[in-house]
């Protein structure tokens, strides 16, 4: 693959949308009106539309590594601002992936320079969770579980949001925690209570009447 042929390829895809349908261009260029705001990992196996089954313009799409939410970083929090105030998605969805590299760097006791900062925020997920993942003695299934405690975290960080809290009440906008398994494709629903969680950091985390 170079650069030429991702061209030639554009150009199929533009024959082949106009094909399907001649007005598919000015359609898009009239707005997006999604109602998923989809945060998933940077990895390059992962494609948020296609593996939910979406078109572009169904879905505001945030990617970083290892899917992260923290509440101190400005470019998730700005995604999230735009998303549920001026989009107004009605279905936030976090989706972790089975093969995480994020995750995986993340349990090693190592120097990653750059990326330390960013994989402190996966450490600290082990630290909340340890007790429940030092207990499990196969090296697989811990760094899958770290996975799926990783999606559950940054859940919390997003009900944690203004923005989030204050949806909920006008228009009973949900979060949802999703983990893609990456060596089967299929979608898996850890079944992330919203409104259990809500309720349970509101006496800390409530920011809006």
């Amino acid at each position: 693959m170079n650069i030429e042929q991702i061209f030639e390829n554009n150009k199929k895809w533009v024959a082949k949308q106009l094909q399907t349908n001649e007005h598919y261009f000015d359609e898009l260029g009239k707005g997006q009106n999604p109602e998923f705001l989809y945060i998933g990992c940077s990895d390059s196996r992962v494609s948020a539309e296609e593996l939910m089954g979406l078109q572009p313009g169904n879905v505001f799409v945030h990617r970083n590594i290892a899917n992260m939410v923290p509440n101190t970083d400005l470019n998730s929090m700005s995604v999230i601002n735009y998303a549920v105030m001026h989009l107004k998605v009605n279905h936030i969805v976090v989706c972790g992936h089975y093969g995480c590299g994020g995750v995986h760097a993340a349990m090693q006791q190592s120097d990653l320079g750059i990326l330390n900062p960013w994989l402190r925020n996966i450490r600290d997920v082990y630290r909340i969770h340890r007790k429940e993942l030092d207990v499990l003695t196969n090296e697989e299934d811990k760094y899958k579980r770290l996975v799926e405690l990783n999606v559950q975290e940054q859940c919390i960080n997003i009900i944690k949001t203004a923005e989030v809290q204050k949806a909920n009440t006008e228009r009973s906008l949900k979060v949802y925690g999703w983990i893609f398994d990456i060596h089967t494709g299929n979608l898996i629903d850890l079944n992330i209570d919203f409104d259990a969680i809500l309720k349970d950091i509101m006496a800390i985390y409530k920011i809006t009447d």
